[in-house]
């Protein structure tokens, strides 16, 4: 009973639309003269979202290639 409670109030939440910019940085991108601030700020964004993906997959290259040398030696 609990699970369909807290189902129905999720997808109840999901249904509002939502904002996740500041005031400021919507602003700037609303307006004509910023569309290179849009596309910078957008650059960004990219580049945060990038770099745990990167490390990640950078520490799980060096378990990969650990447990491969490890296998090979026993």
């Amino acid at each position: 009973m609990r699970t369909r409670v807290l189902i129905i109030l999720f997808f109840c939440a999901s249904l509002f639309q939502t904002s996740a910019q500041c005031a400021m940085c919507r602003a700037v991108l609303e307006t004509a003269e910023g569309q290179s601030a849009a596309e910078g700020i957008n650059d960004g964004i990219v580049y945060l979202m990038a770099i745990p993906y990167v490390l990640v997959a950078g520490m799980g290259y060096f378990v990969y290639r650990k447990y491969r040398t490890l296998k090979k030696e026993g």
